[in-house]
């Protein structure tokens, strides 16, 4: 996992950086569907910092936009009736930006993937469609418009990283390189960890099969920076978080730790090693 205390560490130290538009290629988003909005919003608002704009969606609904020092960070909506019918989780879901998602789309099942929402238009804001890869992960795919994504990135509270937790490596990296275009690369001291990389960047991971645990079906786990992994930590829990694995110290990378928040939707912090 050393590209991740490569990527989160430089961006962490050149400051506040601001993104305008992601790559094609790149993780562009990170959406929360929980049961309890206000929740949430009070939980993530304590916790990173996060303000929550509520955008409407319809009678009674709205779609939270939260942003850092005015930029987007992400978003979160109440799961829907038809996901509680079908006992979908809390979860945090995440999207990769593509330069058209009905060619992206269109590749999916010829690599032995299943498009679970075929490509649609989200108001102006751009044109998305989900995907589950061939070992059961699911992942957006997104064609900007009006919205562009994440607008920071570098400084606590926002996305840095992401893991593809899945009992099948090949078979799942297999499916990623041919629908993005993304190389894996195995580092030399992180044993069977793969590193993913869009173009020169290294964005994620894939680790070993069985990382997740007994019973996690497969599913990303999102990053998020953090100055001090252990405050965080503590403050989650005091906030209703709950720890799904102890914060724990890779040498030369950093600290991080997995946690649910409130709700059940989990996701992991991470504070990079300074690089000497």
């Amino acid at each position: 996992m050393r590209g991740l205390r490569r990527e989160c560490w430089e961006s962490y130290t050149r400051g506040m950086p601001n993104i305008d538009k992601s790559k094609p290629g790149s993780f562009c988003w990170a959406e929360l569907a929980t049961s309890n909005q206000p929740e949430a919003k009070k939980f993530y608002g304590s916790l990173f910092g996060w303000e929550a704009n509520d955008q409407p969606m319809g009678p009674g609904e709205f779609y939270t936009m939260f942003k850092l020092q005015g930029r987007d960070v992400g978003a979160g909506f109440t799961l829907r009736p038809e996901m509680v019918a079908n006992k979908v989780p809390p979860h945090w879901g995440l999207y990769v930006a593509v330069e058209s998602v009905d060619a992206s789309a269109g590749r999916v099942t010829g690599l032995g993937g299943k498009l679970v929402m075929p490509p649609f238009d989200v108001f102006d804001a751009g044109r998305m469609a989900v995907v589950e890869d061939t070992t059961g992960a699911y992942l957006s795919l997104w064609q900007a418009k009006g919205n562009t994504g994440f607008g920071i990135a570098g400084v606590p509270g926002t996305f840095c990283w992401a893991d593809l937790m899945t009992p099948d490596p090949k078979k799942a990296g297999d499916f990623y390189t041919g629908l993005l275009g993304w190389t894996l690369e195995r580092g030399q001291k992180d044993g069977d960890y793969l590193h993913i990389k869009n173009g020169e960047e290294y964005i994620g991971g894939i680790p070993p099969a069985g990382s997740a645990g007994p019973g996690v079906p497969p599913h990303w786990n999102l990053y998020f920076l953090v100055a001090d992994c252990d405050a965080a930590a503590a403050k989650a829990k005091e906030l209703g978080a709950r720890t799904l694995m102890p914060a724990m110290t890779m040498e030369g990378v950093g600290r991080f730790t997995v946690i649910a928040d409130p709700r059940g939707a989990a996701f992991s912090l991470f504070q990079p090693m300074e690089r000497r």
